[in-house]
């Protein structure tokens, strides 16, 4: 008896540590998914520098009050396995969307973002961002385009000073 209280602090202490180590937690009823299934999932996840993990609603639930995050009653029914971003919030969230939509027999419950619960139309938003990277490449070329511009503008009274010269040059050879 006492072993299994033991084992279940150390879940909870587990689930703990996860929830304050990610950027977001995507729930999932993973019902009808095959271990082969799960497994892939979880391949997946790691490439993306994320966990997916089983976890007993109970368990969640003191992990998420212990951890000062909202407990979303309704999302803690039924079976439930939870995608744990770690770096990133939407890679993530993308690969269980694209998994759910493959699979048809995952589905996507809900989840936390910034210790605020999100719907499953939220998750889905999400899912639907660009990646960081892409964001990131997309704010330099903002910041890029008016030095650009300004380069261009900067240079056109000399190319007007060389084509002025050229031309008077091939006046005076003519």
């Amino acid at each position: 008896m006492a072993i299994l209280r033991e084992k279940k602090e150390e879940i909870v202490a587990d689930l703990i540590a996860k929830f304050s180590r990610s950027k977001a937690a995507i729930l999932t009823d993973y019902r009808g998914l095959t271990v082969a299934e799960i497994s892939q999932l979880r391949n997946k996840m790691r490439e993306v520098e994320s966990g997916y993990h089983v976890v007993k609603n109970r368990l969640t639930k003191l992990a998420m009050e212990k951890a000062g995050l909202p407990v979303p009653e309704s999302l803690l029914t039924g079976p439930t396995a939870i995608g744990f971003c770690y770096e990133d919030a939407v890679a993530p969230t993308k690969v269980l969307v694209e998994f759910a939509k493959e699979s048809k027999n995952l589905s996507i419950k809900g989840g936390l973002l910034g210790g605020k619960v999100i719907t499953p139309s939220e998750v889905l938003a999400l899912a639907a961002l660009p990646s960081r990277e892409t964001l990131l490449a997309q704010v330099i070329a903002g910041m890029q385009a008016p030095i650009a511009g300004l380069v261009n503008v900067l240079k056109g009274p000399m190319r007007a000073l060389i084509y002025a010269l050229q031309s008077h040059a091939r006046q005076l050879e003519g």
